[in-house]
């Protein structure tokens, strides 16, 4: 199952399979709102090369029209369904650079010569806060070529993932946050330990932790920055002992193939 995953840092990451680059929330800003990226360089130009990018839900470290103006033109574009009517600066990003944009609802696919993109259902808030009454689903997406790799956005822990999820053979999971405290719609170390477990993938990636850091918060409690994905390591070997679990650095890439 040869699939390369680079992990840009927080929930950016690039998935190449079947000679098709799959991007997911694209985020390449030094500083969002209160937030600064403490850790990692901001990703090259040519961590916006995709041939189609994906976007989970709508929060602003998620769906980032800043970073949506640096993909290519003609690039596909894939959100919640809902996605432009809430959030008028990824239709003006879009317009800008000439995105396709599909909008699209857990249970949808998206066809990219090879490689089929599946959304799925996550657990979370998907609204754009703090603004406006509009409403669209938090999803995650399982890209599927040689191999079928799980991208879970941002979600908890929920009844029926396995099934709504299926079968996997690599789950890029959240393990921390932007901050020192997570909801229970969010997976901490330890929650994404058991989500892969269930999953049963064969292999992991910790994502979203160890990027973004609240401006001024640097002295408080910091081992929730830097902890959750030597935490994941360690609760995976207890909890799902089958799976290889591959904490990359900002930047850093591995290739999953059939000989493991």
């Amino acid at each position: 199952m040869p699939v390369e995953i680079t992990w840009w840092g927080h929930a950016t990451t690039t998935v190449e399979d079947s000679g098709v680059r799959v991007l997911t929330d694209p985020l390449f800003a030094r500083r969002l709102a209160h937030l600064r990226r403490r850790r990692g360089p901001v990703p090259p130009p040519a961590a916006a090369v995709a041939d189609l990018a994906l976007v989970s839900h709508l929060h602003a470290d998620h769906l980032h029209p800043a970073s949506l103006r640096r993909l290519a033109p003609g690039t596909r574009l894939v959100v919640p369904r809902g996605a432009g009517r809430a959030v008028p600066g990824l239709r003006r990003a879009a317009a800008e650079r000439g995105l396709r944009v599909t909008e699209v609802t857990a249970g949808d696919e998206v066809r990219v010569r090879d490689v089929v993109v599946r959304a799925v259902p996550a657990a979370h808030d998907g609204r754009r806060l703090p603004y406006g009454p509009h409403r669209a689903p938090a999803l995650g997406y399982v890209v599927r070529g040689e191999a079928a790799t799980y991208f879970a956005g941002d979600t908890g822990l929920f009844d029926g993932m396995p099934e709504a999820v299926g079968a996997v053979d690599v789950a890029l999971l959240p393990v921390g946050g932007w901050g020192p405290f997570l909801g229970r719609d969010h997976l901490d170390a330890g929650r994404a330990a058991l989500a892969l477990g269930r999953l049963a993938a064969r292999d992991a990636v910790p994502v979203h932790y160890g990027t973004y850091w609240p401006i001024g918060m640097d002295a408080v409690r910091p081992h929730e920055f830097h902890a959750p994905g030597d935490d994941f390591v360690r609760h995976a070997a207890r909890l799902a002992p089958r799976a290889a679990v591959h904490r990359l650095g900002h930047g850093e890439s591995v290739r999953l193939g059939a000989d493991g």
